[in-house]
């Protein structure tokens, strides 16, 4: 059997196979055992309108990619707040919020804070005003302006910060003279119990699909930013019994996981600079890299033309999904990587191969969504 090619390019992608992977299980943390995702997925069921999101299953997808099939999780309609981190940061804050009761201090009293990009600071606003406390949001100084007032509609303050990963640097100092809670979705050096439980509560998507499906897929291609959804679910889909082939997706100007993984050590990419505002960060968690570092199969890049190419098309063929910038890297990547003999051999993609992807969200930035649909991006 030939080698694999370490690297593969092509006009808007490059990926990398993972040559450290050693197809073991993934490590679970130790707040992420599977009664740790089971006791996040019973509460968050009995949350208020809750409501499984649909799994959709795009022929037009497969039958570009050559595989078998591609199941699209589509996050746009959770609790309101169209994304799927709607499950973590308001879970680790109402579970925040329990413990600071329990100890007999007042919710008044109790300030969460976090930087977010967009959706997980509108999801830890959105468990701040559910449990009363209040929050702070730093926000990179280039979000768009309908990102900004979904957090600020729900009562957090917001704070302007140059970008994500330096906000994540001022919000810990922050917190620490102020006496708030950090709530993020991102884990570093002495700060990894709340993360935990931001990524316990994403568990809850791989268990609906795994209910939804007719045949479990083969492989993920999911994105990443930190990280933290990628390494979660990957974890969450061993344990209930389906292991499966990783390709961890990000965008061009933050990937951070592609340069981790052809290196084989945690490393910083440059950000600040795609339209898939979601993914523009610079820095992987340290908690997801522990859990994927031997455990991907390789890691893929999408500039902002793929992105914008993958919403266009999901728009326009069979369904018509509305699927916002930084949800469609998964797919994008699939597409991209499926057209190149080298690419379905890094990949492992076989035409009976069945892919799970997710559509992390809907339309966050309609103005920028618009744009791209008169392919002005």
């Amino acid at each position: 059997m030939p080698a694999l090619p370490l690297s593969v390019s092509g006009k808007g992608f490059g990926l990398v196979s993972n040559r450290f992977r050693k197809k073991t299980p993934i490590e679970a943390p130790s707040l992420m055992a599977s009664r740790d995702f089971e006791t996040a997925s019973a509460e968050i069921q009995r949350w208020p309108d809750y409501a499984m999101t649909p799994l959709l299953s795009l022929g037009w997808a497969a039958e570009s990619a050559g595989v078998a099939e591609v199941m699209f999780k589509h996050e746009a309609s959770r609790f309101g707040l169209q994304s799927f981190k709607a499950l973590g940061g308001a879970y680790a804050v109402r579970r925040l919020a329990a413990d600071w009761l329990a100890n007999g201090n007042s919710l008044a009293d109790l300030t969460v804070c976090c930087t977010s990009d967009g959706n997980h600071g509108r999801s830890v606003a959105w468990g701040a005003a559910e449990t009363g406390c209040q929050a702070v949001v730093y926000v990179p100084e280039n979000m768009a302006d309908a990102r900004r007032r979904s957090i600020e509609i729900l009562g957090a303050r917001t704070v302007t910060v140059p970008n994500y990963d330096e906000g994540i640097r001022l919000v810990a100092a922050d917190a620490k003279s102020n006496g708030w809670m950090v709530v993020s979705d991102t884990a570093y050096d002495g700060y990894t119990t709340i993360p935990q439980h931001v990524m316990c509560g994403y568990g809850l998507i791989a268990e609906e699909a795994s209910r939804q499906w007719q045949k479990p897929p083969t492989h993920l291609f999911l994105q990443a930013g930190v990280g933290g959804m990628a390494a979660a679910l990957a974890l969450r889909f061993e344990q209930l019994g389906h292991p499966m082939t990783l390709v961890v997706c990000e965008a061009q100007s933050s990937a951070c996981w592609h340069r981790s993984i052809a290196e084989g050590a945690w490393s910083i990419a440059g950000g600040n600079g795609t339209m898939q505002a979601g993914l523009d960060c610079g820095e992987p968690s340290i908690l997801s890299w522990e859990m994927l570092k031997e455990n991907a199969a390789a890691g893929c890049w999408v500039d902002d033309g793929r992105a914008a190419e993958t919403m266009r098309l999901l728009a326009s063929n069979a369904g018509r999904v509305e699927a916002g910038e930084s949800a469609v890297a998964g797919l994008a990547a699939l597409l991209a990587v499926s057209a190149t003999e080298a690419g379905r051999a890094v990949c492992g993609l076989t035409p009976e191969s069945r892919i799970f992807v997710l559509g992390s969200e809907g339309i966050t930035d309609p103005v920028g969504y618009e744009a791209v649909m008169k392919r002005r991006i």
